[in-house]
């Protein structure tokens, strides 16, 4: 989870590789009305983000393995959902970073949907997990296998009760 330019699909998908778990793109279960609102520049609504949420939560109900879905989750309320549709245990890797380094990584990439002008929209969304939420903070300014190496790390000494730090 984190705001755009994170690092989420990166990440899920090397750190799913390292675990050999499945990795998902939340980016992939959008409906296009979000994708094309989210391309004109226009920050989702809750309305708009509910459905696709909910798919989310429903995709990690019946996981058949580690299942790693990169998504947003920027509310706490986004993930109390998602944990209500996946009806199971559901840990968060928050990918945190600076407004600064996030600009420069959306900056850089191409052929995303997601402009940089929606950053500061993303960070004042942005609600880190808290202490009761079973999740853990990473840092991303670092190298992708660092960043990847420090969340197994997190996770195999977390377990299924991870906290956010």
């Amino acid at each position: 989870m984190g705001v755009a330019g994170s690092g989420k699909s990166a990440v899920g998908a090397a750190l799913a590789a390292r675990l050999g778990a499945v990795y998902l793109d939340g980016d992939d279960l959008h409906p296009p009305a979000n994708i094309e609102k989210m391309s004109r520049g226009e920050p989702l609504t809750d309305e708009d983000r509910w459905p696709w949420l909910t798919l989310v939560g429903q995709r990690l109900a019946n996981p058949q393995g580690t299942l790693i879905i990169g998504c947003s989750a920027l509310k706490r309320r986004y993930r109390d959902h998602i944990r209500a549709q996946a009806g199971a245990p559901v840990i968060f890797v928050h990918l945190a970073g600076s407004r600064e380094l996030i600009a420069r990584r959306m900056g850089a990439r191409s052929g995303h949907f997601m402009p940089t002008s929606l950053i500061d929209s993303q960070f004042s969304a942005l609600e880190p997990p808290e202490a009761d939420e079973s999740a853990v903070t990473v840092d991303i300014d670092a190298p992708l296998d660092d960043i990847v190496g420090a969340i197994a790390a997190r996770l195999e000494d977390a377990g299924p009760t991870a906290s956010n730090g």
